[in-house]
């Protein structure tokens, strides 16, 4: 078996995820000021799709993406958003899930939930302060070698003279 490259999507894959992907239309009744096909050319969704695994595989950031290899990272964000909004992901994680459950069977009378993700309401009072305060002093010690600083008054308004 040939090792699987990064940046590549098989046909079978593709074949899975190109029906939830949605197609770019313009909307009827709307005038532009641009001759038709002016502008940038839309990229290929599969070309999109093999981009944003590339990053989800490396874990690399989007603008980090290899611009001769996948054109503009801000364009690639751009669908992945759109399409994050469009529920392709979710469904794609859904269509993933059934078929591991078609193949392997989940269990699902039986789940558990790491609690390390889950957020403790209650246990702010045993941890004490924010963790990057925990290293503050209070109380600082009077530097070697200068005077205290001691006020002549606790406290004074600004209108009011010294």
């Amino acid at each position: 078996m040939s090792a699987i490259r990064s940046r590549t999507v098989s046909d079978a894959l593709w074949e899975r995820v190109a029906p939830l992907v949605p197609v770019r239309a313009r909307p009827r009744g709307r005038t532009y000021q641009r001759k038709p096909g002016g502008g940038r050319k839309p990229l290929e969704p599969r070309h999109v799709f093999e981009a944003i695994v590339y990053v989800l595989r490396t874990g690399i950031q989007w603008k980090a993406l290899p611009k001769a290899q996948f054109g503009s990272p801000s364009s690639i964000h751009k669908y992945f958003l759109a399409w994050k909004r469009a529920g392709v992901f979710v469904a794609l994680w859904r269509q993933g899930l059934a078929e591991y459950d078609e193949f392997e069977g989940i269990a699902w009378r039986w789940q558990s939930v790491d609690t390390g993700t889950v957020k403790a309401p209650l246990g702010q009072e045993a941890v004490g302060p924010n963790p990057t305060d925990r290293g503050k002093k209070r109380y600082h010690a009077q530097s070697p070698g200068r005077r205290p600083w001691n006020p002549a008054v606790d406290t004074r308004q600004r209108g009011e003279p010294a």
